[in-house]
């Protein structure tokens, strides 16, 4: 089980009963981005003073082993000349392997063909016999060198011959390390120096980097705060880097769009007092005129009295499409999705609407291309429905049409409601589905709309997972367009 608390100087995490401490500095960008380089540095000059000292420690036993090589080859010829290998006798030849031992502080054999040691510079073993690896390579005619890290020597087999005779002996000559080790410890003593100096260096300028690196993403976050303290530039220009100036074009437009939802919350909290406030006032000075009149005739009551009536059923109907709205804003609202028969809904709709259109000699006409069965709340769908063909009635012109349109994809169906109505200017279609907007507001408050309906659709388009469009020119009519999924797919979190 993990669980975390947060206090002011860091973070604990509890893993299983196990408290860990985790400093707030830690989750500091400019602290990760220093500890990596800072590690990064230090790995790759320990890494790379390894690789050195290991090369030079090769190298310098590859020059030794090449330099005895050589004195070996000077001394076979030499030896093949003087017959030494026969003999065993030549002060020369015993100076030479002397001052060859010496030199390189090891020791030299020198073996016949018959295996047996004619010369040993230690004294040791003359006259013994001897077979080895190296040996029976070296009578091959090879040169057999070894390197034994551990014990420190080199070993190096060259043969005795002269021409392409056969090999007629060789020599053999062991040769201690111990010189080279010490230069090499000398060198790794100055390379652990070295790597040190490279390492505070390295961290030194990670820091650096780091907050340079970081310094945008600062200035950034200075930048919104001020801007959300009401203060300061009211847009980011950072463009240090690619995603800097990604970062502040995505912000720049959210606050934008933040600015216009405020905006157009402000302008919703007046509308709707608006809105509210008119009907009200509406009904106050009826009722004052009433007051004012305790003798007035019966018809003149009546007439108030409706006029009252009229006033508290489009205050009614204010607050009704104001819940509605609510209903439909609230996350994760609710739908109460079936199968249902489509057609049968719509034409349920436009039955219901008739009389409506009948008023004003209206035609209502209903196309549908197939059988539409779709997964949707059909309370929701019946107020776009409702909303849509209401307006195209009640925004229409005397003996004009309303034709309603219905078909369906292997995916989608579509609604499509199309009007000879008056039109929508090309400036307001971008804020017809804004709360309260109105094309035309007197027209609107005679047929009693509230500036709702369109929102109320849009919300409940959306909430289906569909589409909503509008086409319209000044005059010639209005079409309105809906695509809504057959299969509601419910969003996840």
């Amino acid at each position: 089980m993990i669980r975390n608390t947060f206090t002011q100087s860091g973070e604990l995490a509890i893993i299983s009963g196990v408290k860990f401490f985790v400093p707030k500095f830690i989750k500091s960008l400019q602290v990760r981005v220093t500890v990596i380089l800072s590690v990064f540095v230090i790995l790759s000059s320990v890494i790379l003073m390894n690789a050195i000292l290991q090369s030079y420690d090769q190298r310098t036993v590859s020059v030794r082993t090449a330099e005895i090589q050589n004195q070996c080859t000077i001394l076979s010829n030499q030896l093949v000349n003087s017959d030494y290998l026969k003999t065993g006798v030549s002060d020369v030849i015993d100076t030479e392997l002397s001052q060859l031992s010496n030199i390189y502080n090891g020791r030299v054999l020198v073996i016949d063909d018959e295996f047996r040691i004619v010369e040993d510079t230690y004294d040791l073993e003359e006259g013994k016999t001897i077979i080895s690896e190296d040996v029976v390579k070296c009578f091959r005619g090879e040169k057999p060198a070894s390197y034994d890290r551990k014990s420190r020597y080199i070993e190096v087999a060259v043969p005795v011959k002269k021409g392409e005779e056969p090999v007629k002996g060789m020599i053999l000559v062991s040769v201690s390390t111990d010189s080279l080790r010490d230069n090499v410890e000398a060198l790794q003593t100055k390379a652990r120096i070295a790597t040190v100096a490279i390492s505070i260096i390295g961290i030194f300028l990670s820091a650096i980097i780091g907050m340079l690196l970081v310094r945008p993403l600062k200035r950034m976050s200075q930048s919104i705060e001020e801007m959300a303290g009401g203060y300061g530039d009211n847009y980011l220009h950072e463009n240090a880097y690619d995603e800097t100036d990604r970062i502040s074009n995505a912000f720049n437009k959210l606050w934008d769009r933040y600015k216009v939802l405020d905006a157009s919350r402000e302008e919703f909290v007046a509308n709707v007092s608006h809105e509210l406030k008119t009907p009200l006032t509406s009904m106050k000075v009826l009722a004052d005129s009433l007051l004012m009149q305790p003798d007035a005739p019966t018809e003149i009551y009546r007439e108030f009295m409706g006029d009252l009536s009229e006033e508290i059923e489009r205050e009614n109907k204010i607050i009704n499409d104001l819940l509605d709205l609510v209903k439909l804003d609230k996350k994760g609202a609710n739908l109460n999705i079936k199968s249902q028969d489509v057609n049968e809904l719509v034409e349920r709709i436009l039955k219901r609407l008739q009389p409506l259109a009948a008023k004003s000699n209206i035609e209502l006409v209903f196309e549908s291309f197939r059988p539409v069965t779709a997964e949707i709340d059909e309370v929701k769908i019946a107020l776009v429905i409702t909303n849509l063909v209401e307006n195209a009635i009640k925004y229409n012109k005397e003996n004009g049409w309303v034709h309603v349109s219905l078909n369906a994809d292997h995916k989608y169906f579509y609604l499509k409601v199309a009007d000879s109505g008056i039109g929508i200017p090309k400036e307001d279609t971008d804020h017809i589905f804004e709360r309260f907007f109105r094309v035309d507001k007197s027209h609107s408050r005679e047929i009693g709309g509230t500036g709702l309906g369109l929102s109320i659709a849009r919300n409940a388009v959306v909430m289906h997972r569909g589409a909503i469009k509008v086409y319209s020119e000044p005059g010639e009519g209005t079409t309105f367009t809906v695509r809504i999924p057959l299969t509601y797919i419910k969003r996840e979190g």
